[in-house]
């Protein structure tokens, strides 16, 4: 079973909100409070992310529950200009934007599954798993 829930990414406010569905799903599906936080920095960096490059998009947080095992799958997507060099945005301190750099590697750190796909000129979705122990 599982269902889905999505935010438009149009303005900086849409972060908060983002924020707040997935931490509202990770409450519903049991998370404690550090799962929580890192759901929640998870969807942060990718909601300001597409707001910083891609100008639009979305952020969809979908709880995951099988016989066997809990979880949320977040997905970002953008129609935005792609991502040229993935190898140089994955690494640890790399910024276009003079941020911290933990983008997308503190993504895939924070969360248990990490998957990207991008084409350059069509924009990007990434999925991201954080399954409850």
């Amino acid at each position: 079973m599982t269902s889905q829930s999505c935010v438009s990414i149009r303005k900086e406010l849409d972060i908060v909100g983002a924020r707040q569905l997935g931490r509202d799903i990770t409450k519903e599906v049991g998370f404690g409070l550090v799962d929580q936080a890192r759901v929640t920095t998870a969807i942060s960096e990718l909601a300001r992310n597409i707001y910083l490059y891609a100008d639009e998009g979305e952020i969809c947080c979908e709880a995951l529950d099988y016989t066997n095992k809990k979880g949320i799958r977040i997905t970002a997507s953008d129609q935005g200009k792609g991502i040229e060099d993935v190898a140089k945005v994955m690494q640890d301190g790399y910024s276009t934007s003079g941020g911290l750099g933990a983008g997308l590697p503190g993504v895939k750190r924070l969360m248990d599954e990490f998957d990207l796909q991008t084409e350059v000129g069509k924009g990007s979705v990434i999925s991201a798993v954080k399954w409850l122990r």
